[in-house]
């Protein structure tokens, strides 16, 4: 059974003011999404680069504890292109960004039409933030909502934590998944007294396909008895398969909208991302109860076929309206937009795992 969807484009580069005087942004893009009081309140991943160009130079932003946002300018002979988003320093092999992120407040109303911002920016601040903060998740537990989102530095990619009870301050707790580790979702409950939480390790080894673990804690801070997942089944999530939006409850089991990736063709791509589902067991997350046999939210819209890095459909918030779901989304490593569907029928699309 296939999924329908009604699409919107939300936010774009032109539609948010660079945070420094002479940068430009590339990207507003990957959105955690939830319900305060009536209204809709997104973080946004905003992407930036400075404007300046020098010939025969690249230019590699970074957050300087310091002295804040700065520029490295690393001669064009001594890095080459991964893709789009990554060079690679060709002495040592490092990765570097070709821009730095930080996270913005958003204000969407009834979740289809964007409000504004309140003016809080979420700007990296540690060493382990410093090529920038990105793709925010966020879950309500009990009176306060918790953020995980993506730590980027010389260090790796790691995920940090942080929370808030207002979207107008925030309080950073730390790294909870050191490099490399990304999409990690926490469920909004405890599961027989224990939190539970999504991740993707990403080794350099690559024994398997990236897989998605679940892991334990009892106090959100300290995580263990990790255990894989799912790896995928589809040639379409051959490259990469990881947690999209934070689980919801559905009565008999958890709904997960997860991302694939399929493994790039061509040197320089990145392959196509689109989402999928799965139904995990109510009392024992660790087990796989139905999958999406195919992908049930595909890079279709303009908006998504194009962009930084084209073809990319990244599903980062949900918000559940009876049977009605919003799935927030970045689409091209670009924009962020919204797809709405019925909850039954996506429960309906799932196949026995």
């Amino acid at each position: 059974m296939s999924v329908d969807w009604k699409k919107k484009l939300l936010l774009g580069p032109g539609d948010v003011r660079p945070s420094h005087e002479g940068w430009e942004v590339v990207g507003v893009f990957n959105p955690g999404a939830i319900v305060v009081g009536e209204r809709v309140v997104l973080l946004v991943r905003v992407a930036e680069r400075p404007c300046r160009r020098r010939q025969g130079w690249v230019a590699l932003p970074r957050w300087d504890p310091a002295r804040g946002a700065t520029v490295d300018w690393v001669d064009q002979n001594v890095v080459e292109t991964v893709d789009p988003r990554v060079v690679r320093i060709r002495a040592t092999g490092l990765a570097r960004l070709t821009f730095v992120s930080h996270l913005r407040v958003v204000w969407c109303g009834d979740g289809w039409t964007v409000e504004g911002g309140n003016g809080t920016h979420f700007h990296p601040q540690a060493e382990y933030e410093e090529f920038g903060v990105e793709d925010p998740r966020i879950t309500k537990i009990k009176d306060r909502y918790w953020i995980t989102y993506v730590a980027v530095s010389r260090h790796g990619a790691a995920t940090a934590l942080a929370s808030t009870s207002d979207f107008c301050s925030f309080e950073r707790h730390g790294i909870i998944f050191p490099p490399e580790n990304k999409d990690v979702v926490l469920f909004p409950e405890p599961i027989a007294g224990r939190y539970a939480a999504l991740h993707r390790p990403n080794p350099a080894t690559h024994f398997s396909n990236p897989a998605m673990w679940v892991a334990w804690s009892t106090d959100l801070l300290s995580w263990g008895q990790h255990q894989p997942l799912f790896a995928g089944a589809g040639e379409w999530e051959n490259g990469r398969v990881g947690a999209g939006c934070p689980p919801l409850h559905v009565g008999d089991g958890w709904l997960e909208i997860y991302h694939g990736n399929r493994r790039p063709s061509a040197p320089g791509e990145v392959g196509p991302y689109q989402a999928a589902a799965m139904l995990l067991d109510s009392f024992n997350p660790t087990r796989v109860i139905r999958t999406s046999s195919k992908p049930i939210l595909e890079p279709t819209e303009s908006f998504e076929r194009q962009g930084f890095v084209p073809n990319v459909v990244f599903p980062t918030g949900i918000i559940e309206r009876g049977d009605r779901l919003l799935v927030y989304y970045g689409a091209g490593d670009t924009y962020t937009a919204v797809a709405e569907t019925s909850k039954s029928s996506v429960l309906e699309s799932l196949a026995e795992a």
